[in-house]
């Protein structure tokens, strides 16, 4: 045997031995996906009369503007052309080199030979040309409204990123180098990745996105001390321990969205905002919601003001005798909340001194890029899907959320996943993100429905027990927390809704960066500043135009904005001092419960 044999014989008995393993998996594979669950065509994509509506769009404007069309084509063809010719120029000169690359610069494209492999640069550049035609082709549709030039828009982005050369093994380079470099093992660990992916999620695809064996709530996760002080069918209320010796009068109630699980805020230490708060000298209580199953399936919003923020708000005064409280909303869970103070406007119940708004939308006429999933042909599917189930899936919401950062929160974590074979990080907030929730299926439809679509709220129609109620009835002093680069309630119609309501008291603050790291900002890393503004709530442009930007996180100045309505100081408050039972240690026993989906 020659020394070369030697040396690629360990290496081929290697290969055998991936190729063999792949046979396995692959059986594994085929037998994960029969147990796909059945589901509502409507979830998978929108009604086909969008894409006809778009298409007789471009015939007419064939027809009406043809200079406009030829343009565009006779642009496409020339570029594709001259990049043609370049390439060929480029190999004609005996060198294994790219042509000169213009860019643009795209980080899916981070690997060298992107612009050094003749080949490689010119799948590249051609995609860029056919993403760019694509694009510009249906950007202006002059006989298409404007929603549904943006959902149009939407999609075709959509369906231009998920066609990019990076997605495909043959085509990715990091891919084909990893696998050569590693006898086919990354393909196999790869593999296996998707296998247990799927068989996760019941036979679809839903990446994972961290490592699952790397958190655990209550001792990596939500750490902060506290006690469970009272439970009901739809929440756990924790009340945390202090760590002043003096605290203010007034108890702050945190109400999270219960699309997800409260412990985004109590991740870690560093970036907790339940400690900070509690190291402010607040007594803090925060609301840890039921996941619901299918014998939640007729929970309504009434169910979620009258058992969770009434009930919430009365308990948390009983355990401290105070006579109001100040209270938090965040994100959908702001949303109701200003539901139950309008309700409790109409009511005369002064129960809530003050009210803090996290990325709350409460009016909807323009919901941003959202919005693309709240016309009928979304709307009917889930309607139909959450009536037969009893519950909107965390697997269908969680999907939906990252299609819209799809390129962040599928591809790149599926390329480096399932072509890479790279174990998912030691990510807190991503497991966070993965750890879904379901929601009931009344409570779903009733906030798609009436709340989204309908815009019920700004309109003065949504009914809070049987009587209607408005933004004008949110009479407290408030402040309102949104974050500039938010996909999920921008900040325009953040503001937009502020705007409205009846307070005379109003701060709006302005972070940096999206719906959850614009909160989740901690002083202590000074990463994020914020806006703020003197100028009247007349429309967002102007306020921001007369913003004043501090290099800063928002946390202390309404820390300092929250003092202020808090009354004096009093002698610490203690889980279990008041006699109230101490049902569990934080986090308590509802966040870690996962019904099936």
């Amino acid at each position: 045997m020659t020394t070369e044999e030697r040396e690629v014989g360990p290496n081929v008995d290697r290969l055998n031995a991936n190729l063999a393993k792949v046979e396995a998996l692959s059986t594994r594979l085929v037998a994960a996906m029969t147990k796909k669950r059945e589901a509502d065509q409507a979830l998978h994509g929108p009604n086909q009369e969008l894409y006809v509506k778009a298409a007789a769009a471009y015939l007419t404007e064939m027809m009406q503007n043809p200079a406009r069309i030829v343009e565009q084509q006779v642009s496409y063809w020339g570029k594709s052309l001259k990049h043609y010719v370049e390439a060929q120029q480029a190999l004609a000169s005996g060198a294994l080199r790219a042509p000169e690359d213009p860019g643009p610069k795209d980080k899916r494209f981070a690997n060298p030979l992107w612009d050094t492999h003749p080949a490689f640069n010119y799948l590249k550049q051609q995609y860029q040309l056919n993403a760019e035609a694509v694009t510009t082709a249906v950007s202006d549709l002059h006989n298409l409204g404007p929603a549904e030039q943006r959902r149009v828009d939407y999609f075709v982005r959509q369906i231009v990123d998920m066609f990019a050369p990076t997605n495909f093994l043959g085509t990715n380079p990091d891919a084909l180098e990893r696998a050569v470099a590693t006898d086919g093992e990354s393909l196999v660990q790869g593999l296996e990745n998707l296998v247990r992916d799927i068989e996760a999620n019941q036979g679809d695809l839903l990446v994972t996105l961290a490592d699952p064996g790397a958190f655990h709530v209550g001792q990596n996760l939500a750490t902060t001390p506290g006690a469970v002080v009272f439970r009901n069918r739809m929440l756990e209320l924790i009340q945390y321990a202090p760590t002043t010796g003096t605290v203010h009068e007034t108890p702050l109630l945190i109400f999270p969205p219960w699309i997800n699980k409260f412990y985004i805020l109590d991740l870690k230490a560093q970036n907790s905002l339940i400690k900070w708060l509690v190291d402010q000298g607040f007594t803090l209580f925060v609301v840890s919601w039921v996941n619901p199953d299918a014998s939640y399936a007729d929970v309504g919003m009434d169910d979620y003001i009258r058992d969770g923020y009434l009930r919430a708000m009365a308990e948390v005064r009983r355990i401290t005798g105070a006579p109001q409280i100040n209270a938090v909303g965040y994100c959908i869970a702001g949303t109701t909340l200003g539901l139950t103070l309008a309700h409790l406007e109409r009511a005369g119940d002064t129960t809530v001194k003050s009210a803090t708004f996290f990325t709350t939308l409460t009016d909807f006429s323009d919901p941003g890029e959202v919005g693309v999933f709240l016309d009928n042909d979304f709307v009917d599917g889930i309607e139909r899907q959450s009536m037969q189930d009893g519950i909107l899936s965390k697997f269908f919401m969680s999907r939906t959320f990252s299609f819209l950062r799809s390129n962040d929160l599928i591809y790149q974590p599926a390329i480096k996943s399932y072509m890479l074979g790279e174990a998912p990080p030691a990510f807190d907030l991503l497991y966070w993100n993965g750890d879904g929730t379901n929601l009931p299926a009344t409570m779903a439809v009733q906030y798609l429905r009436g709340l989204c679509q309908n815009d019920g709220f700004a309109r003065g129609q949504f009914p809070v027990f049987g009587e209607p109620v408005s933004l004008t009835g949110i009479k407290v002093p408030l402040c309102a927390v949104a974050c500039e680069t938010d996909h999920i309630a921008p900040w325009k119609a953040s503001f937009n809704g502020v705007r409205q309501m009846g307070s005379d008291d109003r701060t709006f603050i302005l972070s940096q960066s999206g719906h959850i790291a614009g909160i989740v900002n901690p002083p202590s890393k000074g990463k994020y500043g914020h806006y703020v503004s003197d100028a009247p709530l007349t429309t967002a442009d102007e306020w921001l135009a007369g913003a004043t930007f501090h290099a800063a996180s928002w946390w202390p100045r309404w820390g300092a904005w929250l003092a202020e309505r808090s009354g004096g100081q009093v002698p610490a408050r203690v889980p279990g001092d008041s006699g109230a039972e101490i049902l569990a240690p934080a986090p308590g026993t509802y966040v870690g419960a996962n019904p099936s989906p």
